[in-house]
């Protein structure tokens, strides 16, 4: 009876997934929820005066203070000041935003004094038994929750059918994920000198219930003398979030800064010199339509290749895409006419399409 169960929760989670799969490349702006750890009658770790929850908050602060100069990106925060917030409404305020990235911030603390170093997590399946002590101390705050086996039945780290669902849910982000972590803790290393245990995949709750990808971030050991003393500090604490914040500015950078969206034509900048149209198998150059204007419905943005059928869309054709780094981009339609366009879009829309947009290209 409980594995017909978790299949059908299984079942649900995908449907969720492939419903919101878009959200993250889909919002007018580049949206990051900002996420400290802890909060309120959790303080996580802790050593002396030494509290996770309130380094967590004061570095989360700044690298807010940091990513909202860029008028670009969109800010979200799961707390700002010093309260109790359930892992499950974390992940729901990450949901409901749409956002394109969740960044969650910790600190490490164990017995023994000589553990020290930076280390970001990824949703995965190792199972190392390091790495899963470090999911149960993150996803251990589940147990200070009022009617916790409801909220969170069917999620168990140990459980191989847990571990299944997850790797399905989180395949899409994965990768995405794995280099933003990676670029945050190689700027832990060249700019602030720090000592870095690496990328790590786990299975914890909160970046598997964020459909987009996501990092949970150890900053340090606050039971480490040295370390515990930086990352408490005013300086180490500037110091980390101008890290996390440059590392978040390259990953957008990277991947969202090539297609602007419009209600109105605007021209898209794209390093293309050509656009491909996967159905017709042709190639518009700039030589043979050097003042060619055209518009098209942007229905999704991927981070995987998906055959242009329209059994694929929803039954909308014709579709085609464009890859730009390493995101594939699908479009529906292509008009010369704005207004005929808009029609297009609508269609779109009524498919469940709803956060498509028009783009405009100029070779």
């Amino acid at each position: 009876m409980k594995y017909k169960i978790n299949i059908k929760s299984l079942l649900f989670l995908l449907y969720i997934l492939s419903s919101t799969l878009v959200f993250s490349q889909n919002s007018t702006k580049f949206k990051v929820v900002l996420d400290a750890g802890h909060g309120g009658k959790d303080p996580g770790t802790m050593r002396g005066n030494i509290k996770e929850k309130d380094i967590a908050l004061a570095v989360v602060l700044k690298i807010g203070k940091i990513l909202e100069q860029n008028k670009d990106i969109t800010v979200i925060y799961t707390r700002k000041t010093d309260v109790f917030v359930e892992l499950r409404e974390r992940a729901n305020i990450a949901n409901k935003a749409k956002a394109n990235l969740f960044i969650s911030v910790h600190c490490n603390g164990v017995k023994s004094t000589a553990a020290k170093g930076t280390e970001t997590f990824v949703m995965g399946m190792s199972r190392t038994d390091t790495n899963l002590d470090i999911s149960k101390k993150e996803n251990g705050v589940i147990f200070l929750e009022e009617n916790y086996n409801e909220k969170y039945k069917g999620f168990d780290p140990n459980n191989p059918a847990t571990l299944l669902g997850l790797k399905i849910l989180q395949e899409e982000f994965l990768n995405q994920s794995i280099e933003l972590a990676s670029d945050i803790e190689n700027n832990f290393v060249s700019k602030n000198n720090r000592y870095s245990r690496g990328v790590k995949q786990q299975p914890i709750w909160v970046l598997d219930a964020t459909v987009m990808p996501g990092v949970l971030i150890e900053l340090g050991f606050v039971s480490h003398p040295e370390e515990g003393a930086y990352i408490s500090s005013e300086g180490g604490k500037e110091e980390m979030s101008s890290s996390i914040s440059n590392a978040i500015i390259t990953y957008k950078n990277k991947f969202y800064n090539t297609v602007s969206e419009v209600e109105t034509p605007t021209q898209v900048s794209s390093d293309n010199s050509s656009t491909v149209d996967n159905n017709s198998n042709t190639t518009e150059s700039n030589n043979s339509n050097s003042n060619k204007v055209y518009y098209k419905v942007q229905i999704c943005a991927l981070s995987k290749k998906v055959a242009t059928k329209s059994s694929n869309f929803k039954g909308l054709k014709p579709i085609s895409f464009e890859k730009e780094k390493k995101i594939y981009k699908y479009f529906y339609g292509k008009e010369t006419d704005y207004d005929t366009c808009k029609i297009k879009l609508e269609e779109a829309k009524k498919k469940g399409f709803t956060t498509a947009y028009i783009v405009k290209f100029t070779n």
